[in-house]
């Protein structure tokens, strides 16, 4: 028996069929791929049709499901515009925007976004991961990765060898922390992951060693007895804005009390 469609169905179905897969379409909308499962059995119940062959090499869409995921797109896209359209007739537009921060892992801000319970999150995965249907993303900026050194701490040596043995505490806040620990490795270093930036920079500190962290990091929470060093592993963290279309553009501007 057919019933009416909610905007999470139309964007599952399109996931699946532009993926071709229901765990990778799972991972877009930062679900678990049983969970997606049984939405999609769900609502195959209730249309009373099969939308996806599926089995162990993906899913393919049955008529039925192509029609599904074309329509889902372009009313996806619709929705997605309407926001702008309706502010095109808003007669008088904000001046301002209060904000309120909230710290959370990068990928619970870009889920709390898409669930519209945040208006933006800034965050050093976008380009790491896949993001859900109808985010968009604006560069804000990179930072290079350092190397702090406390007082007492001995400097790092010269050349291919200049980390060899010694312990080095590394953060760096996206995904690139197994590429970190590889690389300082192949420098004969013994790389240490840290629980968090300031963590890690407090630890190092106590136990006078080496900390890897973004440049952004090394000066918000500078120590007076703190040398920053360039880096021996290159790399970058690079900060985007995540924000549900259309994007205030007083966003970033906050209201002045």
């Amino acid at each position: 028996m057919t019933s009416r469609l909610r905007t999470e169905d139309l964007v599952l179905a399109e996931a699946v069929a532009r993926h071709g897969s229901v765990g990778a379409a799972a991972k877009e909308l930062l679900t678990t791929q049983p969970s997606a499962s049984r939405r999609l059995a769900a609502l195959e119940r209730r249309l009373g049709t099969r939308l996806f062959e599926r089995d162990t090499t993906g899913a393919r869409p049955t008529p039925a499901g192509r029609e599904l995921a074309r329509q889902a797109a372009r009313l996806l896209a619709d929705l997605d515009a309407l926001p702008t359209q309706v502010l095109a007739a808003t007669p008088a537009a904000r001046t301002c925007v209060d904000v309120q921060a909230e710290v959370d892992h990068g990928p619970a801000l870009v889920g709390q976004v898409h669930q519209g319970l945040l208006d933006a999150a800034i965050i050093t995965i976008a380009d790491q991961a896949v993001l859900p249907h109808g985010l968009q993303t604006t560069p804000l900026g990179a930072s290079s990765l350092v190397l702090v050194m406390s007082d007492g701490t001995s400097p790092p040596g010269q050349g291919r060898t200049a980390l060899a043995g010694r312990e080095v505490l590394y953060s760096s806040i996206d995904l690139a922390g197994q590429h970190l620990h590889e690389a300082l490795s192949s420098l004969g270093a013994h790389p240490q992951p840290g629980p968090t930036i300031e963590a890690s920079l407090r630890i190092a500190r106590h136990r006078k060693i080496l900390a890897l962290v973004p440049a952004l990091a090394a000066r918000w929470w500078n120590d007076p007895g703190d040398t920053v060093l360039p880096s021996l592993v290159p790399g970058k963290v690079a900060l985007h804005l995540v924000t549900r279309p259309p994007q205030h553009t007083l966003l970033a501007r906050p209201c002045r009390h």
